[in-house]
């Protein structure tokens, strides 16, 4: 090849090169968007570098080969910008759809066959001739539909990348100024010299400067990166990392205006549109917390208790004011800080864990009361069993002497049947998962089923059961569970009435619920132990035949009332009986 070097050939050359090393060396070492940054180098030294060769040709065919290899970074280098720009922007998810990716690639390298296979076409180039006009000789070129199309398309990225670094930009504090001026600048070098190319301002003849200006763009993006570490402050990360804080923070300047926010920040703020927020005077947005503005107006860095009501609902914040002086932010002026952290949540999650712990501690005093009694209540009665049995059969009592036992065996084995149907019933209970079976049934035919199994016991003291439900008194609750409240409750008054008492059972309908009542005149009970009871203590008293009480059945009877929707209420007084109103829910809710 003959070439004949001139000075603008050879600062091509000379800048394409080392732009070319420079773009590796940056390719192999960064990552994100340096990386992009690296394959925009690439294309712009290719660009310099061809051009170069082509400004030395003396030919118009070895010129046509060096148009030939430049368009592989003139097209390149639109679609590197671009991706640089989506990157640095934080919108780099566009591009990693693999449509929209395959999209850009194919723009990019149809130029390239347009201009490769011009010869058979005339579509991009309708002519090319040497212009000997000027000091040395260039190719003049007679564009075609394609080339515009292509400068269509390389203006449209250029102008997209440029118009995601103003808009990121365009909010960021002034410590990102340096870089920010840089890029823009850089950005819009190219713009404008390529556009006076096109209008026909040629001071150099048919010489297009624009790869000149790609070279001083390349040179000014490197010095953001590097002398202004472009990608050790990015702004978009800042901003990701703000969006994320769920505390609301807000930046004032020296006059306690806002300069910037996140969107945590809104939530805390009367409907106010969002453009109007930045410029806003922090006192106009917080008119009656007087004592915060005071705080902010005298500079003075603490914490205070705000409460704010609004259309996002009823919010108790702290608030933390920090005040920065230009030392420690490198600028000309202070800034104030305020971190607003919403209380109203960490105050409920205290309710809750302070409620938690004390529904703990409940159930593990329940639980030390049921090893108690199934260590020594529930082993005693039948130990004594198991001995009277032993003693029969080596014929150490008679028949006789067991006769006479036997009635105490028989209270002693249906004490330890209801403990063992009250332990069950209230272990089952407590598994997790474990759900209650609702369903809509007749009250009265378990009134009668438990009345039943209670005669025996009640005619041993002569006590009178006087029922008075009526049929079809339907309830919606888990019938295993009422039929276990209404048989300790029954049992209960059983054991606390003497000989010749009277329990009377009515139910009537109050305020959506069935009202069943189970009243008795028996011993009744102190204040001291029906507070126990409301409280969901456990409480173990033996009855008025010195029948033994587990201690667990009206614990159980309360929860398990609870777990049904209803509600279990006990009133009784000292020597005149006691009431249990059970209140039970008649329909879905």
């Amino acid at each position: 090849m003959d070439f004949t070097f001139n000075l603008y050939s050879i600062v091509l050359i000379l800048f394409g090169t080392a732009t070319l090393l420079l773009s590796y060396y940056i390719y192999r070492k960064e990552g994100g968007a340096v990386r992009f940054f690296g394959i925009m180098m690439f294309s712009s030294a290719i660009w310099s570098f061809a051009y170069g060769f082509e400004l030395a040709s003396t030919t118009i065919e070895q010129a046509k080969l060096w148009i030939s290899i430049e368009y592989i970074g003139i097209s390149l280098l639109p679609l590197s910008w671009l991706l640089f720009c989506l990157k640095l922007s934080g919108k780099d998810h566009w591009y990693q759809n693999k449509i929209n990716m395959f999209i850009l690639i194919a723009t990019a390298v149809i130029p390239i066959l347009m201009v490769w296979t011009n010869d058979y076409h005339h579509l991009h180039f309708k002519s090319y001739h040497m212009d000997t006009t000027g000091d040395f000789p260039m190719v003049a070129l007679e564009m075609g539909p394609s080339f515009w199309i292509f400068t269509l398309y390389f203006y449209l990225l250029l102008a997209t990348g440029s118009y995601l670094l103003i808009i990121t930009f365009r909010k960021s504090d002034p410590i990102y100024k340096s870089q920010n001026y840089s890029i823009i600048i850089a950005a819009f070098i190219p713009w404008i010299t390529n556009i006076t190319y096109f209008l026909g301002f040629r001071p150099f003849g048919q010489l297009d400067i624009t790869p000149f200006a790609f070279i001083i763009t390349v040179f000014l993006i490197s010095i953001a990166i590097y002398r202004f570490k472009l990608f050790d402050i990015l702004p978009v990360a800042r901003e990701k990392v703000l969006e994320l804080m769920q505390d609301g923070f807000v930046i004032l300047d020296s006059k306690n205006r806002v300069i910037d926010y996140n969107s945590s920040f809104r939530r805390y703020l009367s409907d106010i549109k969002k453009s109007k927020i930045i410029g806003t005077q922090i006192e106009a947005l917080f008119p009656d917390h007087k004592k915060l503005a005071a705080l902010i107006k005298e500079r003075q860095s603490g914490k205070i208790e705000l409460k704010i009501e609004n259309h996002n609902g009823s919010f108790e914040l702290e608030a933390e004011i920090r005040t920065l002086n230009e030392n420690q932010l490198k600028l000309n002026s202070e800034a104030v800080i305020i971190k607003l952290q919403d209380l109203t949540t960490l105050r409920k999650e205290a309710l809750r864990s302070k409620s938690q712990t004390t529904e703990l501690q409940q159930l593990n005093q329940l639980k030390d009361r049921v090893f108690s009694i199934i260590a020594h209540d529930l082993r005693g009665p039948l130990v004594n069993l198991g001995e009277i049995l032993k003693m029969t059969s080596d014929d150490v009592i008679t028949i006789e002497e067991f006769k006479t036992l036997s009635p105490t065996l028989s209270r002693d084995i249906l004490y330890t049947t209801e403990l063992l149907d009250n332990i069950l019933h209230w272990s089952r209970s407590q598994l997790k998962g474990y759900g209650i079976d609702r369903d809509f049934f007749d009250l009265k035919n378990i009134l009668v089923n438990e009345i039943n199994y209670h005669l025996p016991a009640a005619e041993a003291k002569n006590i009178r059961i006087i029922q008075d439900v009526f049929p079809g008194e339907m309830v919606y609750a888990d019938r295993l569970m009422i039929q276990i409240v209404v048989r300790n409750i029954l049992n209960n008054a059983i054991k606390f009435c003497n000989e010749n008492c009277e329990i009377h059972i009515t139910a009537v309908y109050k305020n959506g619920f069935i009202e069943l009542r189970i009243e008795d005149n028996g011993v009744g009970m102190s204040e001291i132990a029906l507070q126990k009871i409301h409280n969901g203590d456990n409480i173990s008293t033996r009855g008025t035949m010195n029948e033994k009480g587990t201690g667990l059945g009206l614990v159980i009877c309360k929860e398990f009332m609870e777990k049904n929707d209803g509600k279990l209420i006990v009133r009784s007084e000292l020597g005149k009986g006691s009431s249990f109103c059970i209140y039970l829910p008649v329909d879905l809710k």
